[in-house]
């Protein structure tokens, strides 16, 4: 019974398609919207949603960039071009993004940290029967990973997702798995039921005491 209410596999297949979906989107749309290294922008939804990408005037030596690190990630901030991306170095939406490379720095260590901590939380035996919560810690993980990536490599987070209808700050694919995550997490802790294989391990103990089992 307990076999059939276990979600982990779910925690991780979120987790890895959140990660893969943040990733594919930010490369394929910095590399799309390149432009020779000047950025551009594409209407989704015209006067409402669009796709952007901005770029510095920087360009990748191989050296260190920003401070951020070596050669080593050259290939990987290269994909799309050789000119680097602007990114955002601060938390979700631009927030401390005055403090650049320290915002930056700091938010990983607290990335890392987080990340840690919902691995040992999503597999621990009694949030592996409970659905919504896997989901919540699933999506919550995946955007950490996600942002935690461009931190190191990158030195910030690419955005590229723009609302601009109501002037929405520019975000990314990681940053919904955060938001919707988090939204989750506060559904399961207003709404909190037992699941189906505790209501039914709980009704056959009652059962088991009052035959004098």
């Amino acid at each position: 019974m307990s076999r059939c209410c276990s979600f982990r596999g779910l925690f991780w297949g979120l987790a890895v398609f959140g990660v893969a979906a943040d990733q594919i989107s930010k490369y394929r749309v910095f590399r799309w919207l390149y432009n020779d290294g000047r950025g551009d922008e594409h209407e989704v939804i015209p006067g409402v949603f669009r796709l952007c990408a901005n770029f510095l005037k920087d360009r990748e030596t191989g050296l260190p960039v920003r401070e951020t690190g070596t050669g080593f990630f050259a290939n990987l901030r290269t994909w799309g071009g050789d000119v680097l991306p602007q990114v955002n170095q601060g938390a979700l939406f631009g927030l401390f993004n005055d403090h650049r490379e320290a915002a930056n720095a700091v938010f990983a260590a607290i990335s890392v940290l987080a990340a840690l901590a919902i691995l040992y939380w999503g597999t621990r035996g009694a949030v592996k029967g409970d659905g919504v919560l896997t989901v919540a810690l699933g999506l919550i993980l995946a955007g950490t990973l996600g942002n935690l990536y461009d931190r190191v490599v990158f030195g910030g987070v690419r955005d590229f997702l723009h609302f601009y209808y109501i002037n929405w700050p520019v975000f990314n694919v990681a940053d919904c798995c955060l938001v919707c995550g988090a939204c989750l997490l506060l559904v399961q802790a207003f709404l909190r039921r037992p699941a189906p294989c505790q209501t039914a391990s709980v009704e056959s103990g009652q059962q088991k005491e009052v035959a004098g089992v």
